[in-house]
């Protein structure tokens, strides 16, 4: 029992000696140590984890840069904490700096490194102050990455935060140790570092002995150079011609107007209402220079001298205005900002009966909506009455799905009214009713004093796929040429009376059948509302088999066949071999008159009473009573000799029936048998015609023979105008609003598709979709599906913000083409880049967290192009000059470039020096022994060195 007591003892006693073996005691490690330990443990974190892992666990991404991450974690030291942020990439870059990679940090730029620490105090400076507290805590992070077998760069701000300087240590393995400096100079840069020979002499000072004379001596140098130049801002230069402008007319009188100032959108459509603001702030022109050999301080002066044209390439980035992605900062009227007013008057006009409501309502609804003066209303009215053109173009301009829009085209006399309350004053519902009113009184004027109507069609059909109120005028502008016609026909006939001669019965005739010719002949639209008349042109097409003719007698006693003596007027032609019942004559064509017009509303009148009466024949031809009494009374005339019977035969084959029999023995002999041989043909009147007591044939008998010429007109233009006034006075607030919303909708998307932006796909896609989206959107507006507090008003302010959008793509589409005119493929190809940009904003609504906040895009310009890029940068004058002495090369037309970065490298073999056989493989190899980036111009300069060595 003693022993095994002994044996369990002396195993009880080994178990705790093991794990002092492997217990690590800190009681006796200063603060240092410490300190190195925790750097060692975060750090070996941080390369057990990898990229991915860190991605997973919530690795900053930095937004310049498409492949750069950062984590970062806090850490201790005596009384201080620090804070160590590691930068990587997601992805290895081989890309070497020297190649000028737009997305790397300034440190990667600065060192020509990818991953990389940095360390610093979390003090209101982020700097270390304190030079020996800095060498230690570059000391500490050193030895912590040694203990990890790391080959990180690890960087520590340094002196004051304006100078943006580091220093910095990597170990690169057994036997070389890498260390970097930074610093920058912010004012009085010595005359010498202005120029490239004074900056090759800095970089040769880094290596070479003091004493030398480097202008004698040569040292081979790697050289690479990026200039970026920037465009004189286009806000600026438009500035200064007007400033230009105003100096003389072209008369030679001097002028002063301040309205003469060119504006870069003078010749876009929309600079008819308002001026946008150019949303390409400049360009900036970037000119690399690849890598070469220097070995003199005279081929730096003489490349000092060089011009940009001898870049290798030349990369253009443009600068848009920050309004563009952000709607709260400038300016942002437009098209769809009036709009959202108009809208909001729209949800306003459901409070009053009557437009005279709003212009005499409350006190308070005076105060906040306030009216232009009369001089604004005289000009607006003066614009839209008496500067218009009488028959414009309604084809220009307008899209190809516009039509699916229920408003008034582009150039007609409502658009351009609704365009101009956009405009005038608030677009309140007050300042549009007083408008309005305004609008009507100068409509009753022309239509009172017979002056045609501005901007509107007086001759063809109603459009009835506009809005009702363009309907309205549109008949009312029908209504003022037929009223002055008839005045003018009226006074001829006064005339022609007092000059009377006697005249024979033949010339009368003959007078009153040269009269009819102004009247219209059945066409084939006429005719398409109705059955269409037998003649032989139709025949083969209408599927109608030609009458056969037959001696036999029929039913109906027939007169015999001669020539009749009665007067034949209004004819226009003979209706091929036809020929009348009663008498063997040839059938006559006669003049008619067009059918009435009718409007949108009349067209509802018309079907809702049918619908009431029901689909009965005669109800039909009491509705067209009118105009078959003028058709039968023009066939009368023209064929004295007529039944009624031809009169079906002629305006409706349908309803007269052939003998069969009779028809089949002879339709093939028509071609070589006189047809007076088959004269009279047999048939009778279809059922419906035969009926007792037929309003057609009613009508038939009570109309007099009279030629279209003599008849009364079937549009009385008195009655018509009058019940278009009364309708345009008596409109409910409402019901003109709604046909507003449609037509202003409709006619700014008109005006910005009138644009020139070239051949940007993107931007006539867009321009579709948003006809397609106001189609669809407008739909219940047109529909008078509207109340007070509806959700469409929603719907209508999200079509705001879409036509918003597409004004801003429109904006950047315009100032791009006209800049890029002689180069469209770098015009298309920004689009395209800015479209990609935008195009999430617009899904969104919002600016979000996870979209781009600036643009980035640059494009890299061909040799052809570079002389259009070239002209951008006008010789600036003394006003636009950045500054009145250059002191730097390298000129573009006068421009100096706004920054200049060089690297300067030397590149060494380590394999014949005394550490080559201790020296690892991989370092056999050229290595960069010394490196420095410059960047600055005349006013400041960065230098960051980085210096290899053998520890």
């Amino acid at each position: 029992m003693a022993s095994s007591s002994k044996i369990d003892s002396n195993a009880e006693d080994e178990a705790p000696q093991e794990e002092v073996e492997h217990f690590d005691d800190f009681t006796l490690a200063s603060s240092w140590e410490r300190f190195i330990s925790e750097i060692e443990a975060v750090c070996r974190q941080w390369m057990a984890n990898g990229p991915k892992n860190l991605l997973e666990k919530g690795a900053v991404h930095l937004e310049f840069s498409k492949n750069l991450y950062k984590v970062k974690s806090e850490l201790k030291y005596a009384s201080k904490s620090y804070c160590m942020e590691y930068y990587f990439e997601k992805t290895n870059n081989d890309s070497r700096v020297s190649d000028w990679n737009f997305n790397l940090h300034e440190l990667q730029m600065c060192f020509g490194v990818n991953d990389f620490l940095v360390i610093a105090p979390q003090s209101a400076s982020g700097v270390v102050l304190d030079a020996p507290e800095a060498s230690k805590l570059l000391s500490a992070v050193a030895i912590a990455l040694t203990n990890c077998s790391s080959l990180l760069p690890a960087l520590v701000p340094v002196h004051d935060p304006s100078r943006k300087a580091y220093i910095g240590i990597q170990n690169m393995g057994t036997v070389f140790t890498r260390r970097f400096e930074a610093d920058h100079i912010g004012t009085q840069v010595p005359v010498q570092l202005m120029h490239l020979e004074g900056l090759y002499e800095l970089f040769i000072s880094k290596f070479a002995y003091s004493t030398l004379d480097f202008s004698v001596h040569l040292f081979k140098v790697n050289f690479t150079m990026k200039l970026t130049y920037r465009t004189i801002p286009y806000d600026d230069d438009h500035d200064l011609q007007g400033t230009d402008a105003e100096i003389t007319e072209p008369g030679g009188n001097p002028v002063s107007d301040t309205h003469n100032k060119v504006q870069w959108d003078d010749d876009c459509p929309w600079s008819e209402w308002y001026s946008a603001e150019d949303p390409i702030k400049g360009f900036e022109l970037i000119a690399l220079w690849s890598e070469k050999m220097i070995e003199s301080s005279l081929q730096m002066a003489e490349l000092e001298n060089d011009s940009p044209h001898d870049a290798e390439k030349w990369i253009l980035f443009p600068k848009f205005s920050q309004n563009l992605s952000d709607g709260s900062k400038g300016n942002q009227i437009g098209f769809s900002s009036q709009l959202h007013l108009l809208i909001d008057a729209l949800d306003m006009s459901f409070e009053a009966q009557f437009i005279e409501d709003f212009v005499s309502g409350p006190d308070n609804l005076k105060t906040s909506m306030i009216i232009p003066p009369p001089t604004v209303i005289d000009r607006v009215l003066k614009e839209l009455f008496h500067e218009g053109v009488r028959d414009p173009d309604f084809a220009k301009g307008g899209h190809k799905s516009s039509r699916a829009i229920k408003g008034a085209p582009l150039q007609s006399l409502f658009a351009q009214f609704c365009l101009n309350c956009l405009w005038f004053g608030s677009c309140n519902i007050r300042a549009i009713a007083v408008l309005w009113i305004e609008f009507v009184r100068e409509v009753r004027w022309c239509w009172e004093e017979s002056q045609p109507l501005p901007k509107m069609p007086a001759n063809g059909s109603i459009d009835l796929s506009t809005c009702l109120i363009n309907q309205k005028l549109q008949m009312l502008a029908i209504c003022i040429e037929r009223k002055l016609e008839l005045n003018e026909d009226y006074e001829d006939c006064i005339g022609s009376m007092d000059q009377a001669s006697p005249h024979t019965k033949e010339e009368d005739s003959v007078a009153e059948d040269s009269d009819s010719s102004i009247m219209r002949t059945p066409s084939e639209d006429f005719e398409g509302k109705r059955d269409s008349p037998l003649t032989p042109e139709n025949l083969h097409h209408s599927g109608i088999t030609m009458l056969r003719y037959s001696s036999e007698p029929e039913e109906v006693v027939l007169a015999d066949p001669k020539p009749s003596d009665c007067i034949r007027r209004g004819s226009v032609r003979v209706v091929g071999s036809m020929m009348l019942l009663k008498s063997n004559q040839e059938m006559h064509v006669p003049f008619t008159q067009d059918a009435p017009l009718m409007t949108e509303d009349m067209h509802e009148e018309r079907l809702q009473a049918v619908e009431a009466f029901g689909d009965s024949f005669n109800f039909s031809a009491q509705l067209e009573r009118d105009i078959l009494s003028s058709d039968m009374s023009a066939f009368k005339a023209a064929n004295p000799d007529a039944v009624f019977e031809d009169f079906i035969r002629w305006h409706s084959p349908g309803d007269w029936e052939n003998d069969d029999a009779q028809e089949n023995g002879s339709t093939n002999k028509l071609a070589t048998v006189n047809p007076n041989n088959f004269w009279p043909p047999r048939g009778q009147l279809s059922q419906r015609m035969s009926e007792h007591g037929n309003l057609w044939r009613n009508i038939w008998n009570d109309a007099p023979a009279l030629p279209a010429s003599e008849q009364k007109p079937l549009l009385d233009p008195n009655r018509e105008g009058e019940k278009v006034l009364h309708y345009l006075e008596t409109i409910r607030p409402h019901q003109l609003l709604e046909q507003m919303v449609s037509t202003a909708f409709r006619a700014s998307a008109d005006t910005l598709n009138q644009t020139s932006y070239g051949g940007l796909k993107q931007m006539t896609t867009k321009m579709e979709q948003l006809y397609l989206t106001m189609a669809s959107v407008l739909k219940p507006v047109q529909a008078n599906r509207l109340s007070a507090g509806s959700e469409i008003f929603e719907d209508l302010r999200r079509l705001c913000g879409i036509l918003e959008h597409v004004e801003k793509l429109l904006t950047v589409a315009a100032s791009l083409h006209r800049k890029f005119l002689q180069a469209p493929r770098l015009s298309e190809a920004i689009f395209s880049d800015y479209y990609n940009f935008y195009i999430p904003r617009m899904r969104t609504g919002s600016v979000e967290d996870n979209v781009q906040m600036e643009f980035d895009k640059k494009q890299q310009v061909r040799t052809h192009e570079r002389r259009v890029i070239s002209n951008m940068f006008t010789t600036p004058t003394a006003n636009q000059s950045w500054r009145k002495v250059l002191s730097m090369g390298n000129l573009l037309n006068g421009h100096e470039p706004i920054l200049r970065e060089i690297i300067f490298s030397m590149r060494d073999r380590v394999s014949g020096n005394h550490y080559a056989a201790h020296t690892p493989m991989v370092y056999q190899q050229e290595i960069e022994t010394y490196r420095m980036y410059i960047c600055g111009t005349s006013n400041d300069l960065r230098v960051a060195l980085s210096v290899v060595s053998c520890d």
